[in-house]
């Protein structure tokens, strides 16, 4: 998979009070992802990106909220998530920057 496509796949990580149990406790970690990416596209995008080998990706497509605006109703765009779930004893650390 070339650079650009790496970079695209992945759109930033996915922070809520679900996704930092799951990071604490199961070695999994929640990434927004581009709408078309398939599991194996996150799968290698994750471990050319951080250096880590992943066991599992599962995926889910979010279908955006309907929201009441001054002009009508609007809705916010559907996006879609993966859960990676790491090998034992890896690890990412967004803080650290390298």
């Amino acid at each position: 998979m070339n650079q650009e496509r790496i970079f695209k796949v992945l759109l930033g990580p996915h922070v809520s009070e679900k996704a930092t149990v799951l990071a604490d406790g199961k070695d999994q970690i929640v990434f927004k992802v581009d709408t078309t990416a398939t599991k194996l596209e996150i799968k290698k995008a994750v471990e050319q990106l951080f250096n880590v080998k992943v066991k599992a990706v599962s995926t889910l497509n979010v279908k955006g909220k309907t929201k009441r605006t001054m002009r009508g109703l609007g809705k916010r765009a559907d996006w879609k998530k993966a859960y990676v779930c790491l090998e034992p004893g890896q690890d990412i650390d967004f803080a650290s920057a390298e």
